[in-house]
């Protein structure tokens, strides 16, 4: 694997309220030197998207507007991590919020990068189970509709035209292999 690149300079080209624009120079170990632009984060200490999986092996999905794509969606519960708060802890209180769901058993399965290639910004997969009725609070500008989708049609679910985001995919496919290989695979005929 080559070195890696040295940082000749960083600035600060864009700034908003949840983003930052970073110029970055770089210089190869091969002697190129490149101006890359990285999105960067707010500071703070992160996000998690939830996969909460039901007794009868559905996984509860939420129906909510996504500017990105100016129309509503299906994806997984997620949020930022609240300061002081840990990635499990951040899961079961945006379950709490987004699914009115508490959960007895969260399993951190991975922490993946959205675009390594500009953003800095990553999520943690968390598996939620045992699941029990408690809702919290939250920021959400309107009611989000929560919609228990069957796990073991896990391929017809994210091939629906309103299952486009990414990280819901990504999240729901490891999900499935780690229930699977910990022994407690979807339930087969859920709907």
């Amino acid at each position: 694997m080559p070195n890696k690149p040295t940082i000749l300079k960083r600035l600060t080209v864009a700034r908003s309220r949840l983003f930052r624009a970073d110029e970055v120079h770089l210089r190869f170990s091969n002697g190129e030197e490149r101006i890359y632009e990285k999105l960067c984060g707010s500071g703070g200490p992160g996000a998690v998207i939830v996969v909460p999986v039901t007794a009868e092996g559905q996984v509860l999905m939420i129906r909510e507007y996504a500017v990105g794509i100016e129309d509503y969606h299906l994806a997984l519960p997620k949020g930022a991590i609240d300061r002081g708060e840990t990635v499990l802890e951040a899961a079961n209180r945006e379950l709490k919020e987004e699914v009115g769901q508490g959960a007895r058993s969260l399993h951190l399965l991975k922490r993946v990068s959205l675009s390594p290639g500009y953003m800095e910004h990553g999520i943690n997969i968390v598996v939620a189970r045992d699941l029990y009725p408690e809702r919290l609070p939250g920021d959400e500008p309107e009611p989000i509709e929560v919609v228990p989708c069957a796990f073991d049609a896990l391929y017809e679910l994210v091939m629906r035209p309103d299952v486009c985001e990414g990280r819901t995919i990504s999240a729901l496919f490891l999900a499935r292999e780690w229930l699977a290989r910990e022994g407690d695979p979807p339930a087969a005929g859920s709907t």
